[in-house]
């Protein structure tokens, strides 16, 4: 636990005080915290799949997959270094 110290505006503040029990607004406040980190997280996922929807989408990263699949099979798996030693 963590005792922290905040400054809220009177319009929030004062029913606040009037509504919750003082025993119960630590409860409250975490619990409201929590919901706005969660939502503020399922928003930034939801602009990172828009994101990559959007891209997947473009057909000049679609030819530049294209591109970089012809890379594969490289040789970069023929260097010595990559080899198993022999005993």
């Amino acid at each position: 636990m963590r005792k922290m110290t905040f400054t809220i505006p009177d319009e929030i503040a004062t029913p606040f005080l009037r509504e919750v029990p003082a025993s119960r607004r630590s409860e409250v406040v975490a619990e409201a915290l929590r919901e706005t980190l969660a939502s503020q997280k399922t928003k930034q996922n939801a602009e990172l799949v828009a994101a990559c929807d959007a891209l997947n989408a473009d057909p000049d990263i679609a030819q530049l997959e294209k591109d970089m699949d012809t890379l594969s099979g490289d040789g970069l798996d023929e260097y010595p270094w990559n080899a198993p030693t022999s005993r």
